[in-house]
């Protein structure tokens, strides 16, 4: 979802809202410098465990309720789907006490972030962003992407659309105010796509 080449996976990078996904887990095995945050990481392996059972059922029959707003080909059914996302999960959860204690797991949130400037050379923000935009609203969007830029060079955002699968009327004013700030801001084409219709990131290069 973010085209991440070999290089990319070389540099330094922040995941911000990463919640319980493997990707941190899986890049560090591949020697990848990748710092994860979340407020999610204020708790323990125990609690995150207990919540992800609390929810994880009532996520999936969301998925399957609104199964026409999904593209069904690499993932091809509702069951496939939670295969792999608990795959996923149980691959956080086995790395997450290790990981917090070396710091690649930090407590944090947007729109303000614990980081120094220019900390990371890539910061990766996946399905939080315009996706919740009736929740978060266009001001927390402004200052988010300002603080994304601030800790990073290179700022990459998924999807583009919000829940229903509308696009977010926030990509244009981030748009605006990064074009504002002398970045350089593309909207990119990628070659994942689930959501249907989210096949886009929005890409910001601090000049």
């Amino acid at each position: 979802m973010f085209a991440l080449s070999e290089g990319n996976l070389q540099r330094k990078i922040l995941g911000c809202g990463d919640g319980p996904a493997s990707f941190n887990a899986e890049a560090t095995r591949r020697g990848s410098h990748v710092v994860s945050c979340d407020p999610m990481y204020l708790f323990g392996t125990s609690d995150i465990r207990g919540r992800i059972a609390e929810t994880s059922e009532e996520v999936i029959e969301q998925t399957r309720r609104n199964a026409g707003e999904f593209v069904w080909t690499s993932i091809r059914s509702v069951e496939e789907l939670r295969q792999r996302r608990m795959a996923a999960m149980e691959t956080f959860l086995d790395d997450y006490d290790e990981g917090k204690a070396a710091g690649r797991y930090v407590d944090g949130s947007l729109p303000v972030l614990a980081f120094a400037d220019n900390a990371f050379d890539l910061a990766l923000c996946s399905h939080l962003l315009f996706l919740y935009t009736t929740q978060l609203g266009e001001e927390f969007h402004r200052s988010a992407v300002r603080e994304l830029c601030r800790v990073a060079n290179d700022v990459r955002i998924f999807p583009l659309l919000s829940l229903g699968g509308q696009r977010s009327p926030y990509v244009d004013a981030v748009i605006a105010d990064s074009g504002s700030a002398g970045h350089e801001v593309v909207i990119e084409t990628v070659a994942y796509e689930f959501q249907r219709g989210g096949n886009q990131m929005l890409t910001i290069r601090r000049r």
